[in-house]
């Protein structure tokens, strides 16, 4: 039993972490910006504001990204080629104020 449990712990260290990716958008189109989320799913973008604080945020590419109680809206981010590129990010579903229905973006 313990070469089981031996074996089983080298094959999970030894497997792939399933990390997310992290970029900075101001130094990508807003094409670039799309395609990464697109690609990978779900991806951190990490950039100043323009008063300088550092901003970040967790980005998807539909609902099914996010947890069981959020959903995927619509919000902007700058690019390095558009102020407002467009992009969806998780929100509490109790954000919908009573709406029948939960939308579901896809990017």
């Amino acid at each position: 039993m313990k070469k089981i449990a031996l074996a089983l712990m080298l094959v999970l260290a030894a497997s792939p972490a399933l990390a997310i990716s992290r970029y900075n958008p101001l130094t990508m189109s807003c094409a670039s910006v799309r395609a990464a989320i697109h690609n990978q799913g779900a991806v951190i973008f990490r950039y100043q504001s323009p008063r300088g604080l550092p901003l970040y945020d967790r980005y998807v590419r539909n609902s099914h990204y996010c947890d069981a109680t959020d959903y995927a809206e619509w919000t902007h981010i700058p690019s390095k080629d558009d102020p407002r590129c467009p992009v969806l990010n998780c929100q509490n579903i109790d954000n919908l104020d009573g709406m029948l229905f939960v939308p579901h973006h896809q990017l």
